[in-house]
């Protein structure tokens, strides 16, 4: 294999990983899967119906409808935190109050497991921030073009326990014996 031997192309798969990795780097994912899967037991359990073996087992409640409406906002915020990442402070606060109400309203929300997820899922929509866009590199910044007497910003020292140096200051007398001013080291008068 010589330098001129050109790349194997990725196969489908992991193309397609790749672009799935982007885009949910750059959105709330977790907190929109979260909410998405807590809308669904809060949904569902309303409505099923339990077999043990010739008895059946109805969880209707009479706030069913309620239960319906509660879950289908809440996979809709989910859906909304993926596709409007934008929004996800209102998704996220609306996701805490609807898994909130749904305590009251959906059987415990959905028996505890639609309330906890979609809890978190609220939270972390809450706190996720959109990252920087990485930072395209031009070239290696050598620091020629820093201009003349200064060092380069990446020759600089970043050790936080050296104090920036300043030039030194004089300060002078006037007449009347106050302080008339700053001269810099140069002679330049600053004040």
């Amino acid at each position: 294999m010589s330098a001129e031997t050109p790349v194997q192309s990725a196969g489908t798969f992991t193309r397609l990983r790749l672009r799935f990795r982007d885009w949910r780097g750059t959105r709330p994912f977790w907190a929109g899967l979260l909410t998405l899967l807590g809308g669904i037991p809060i949904a569902y359990f309303p409505y099923a119906t339990l077999k043990l073996g010739h008895m059946s087992l109805a969880m209707a409640t009479t706030a069913g409808a309620g239960s319906l409406i509660i879950g289908v906002l809440l996979v809709t915020l989910g859906l909304t935190m993926w596709f409007q990442s934008a929004t996800r402070v209102f998704a996220g606060v609306a996701a805490i109050l609807l898994a909130l109400v749904s305590l009251v309203i959906s059987n415990i929300g959905g028996f505890l497991i639609g309330f906890l997820l979609s809890l978190v899922g609220g939270a972390l929509a809450l706190s996720w921030a959109p990252g920087e866009p990485p930072v395209e590199a031009a070239g290696e910044h050598d620091g020629a073009d820093a201009p003349t007497g200064e060092a380069a910003p990446d020759a600089m020292p970043h050790d936080p326990a050296v104090a920036p140096q300043f030039p030194a200051v004089s300060f002078e007398k006037g007449e009347d014996g106050e302080s008339d001013g700053v001269r810099a080291a140069g002679g330049h008068r600053v004040g």
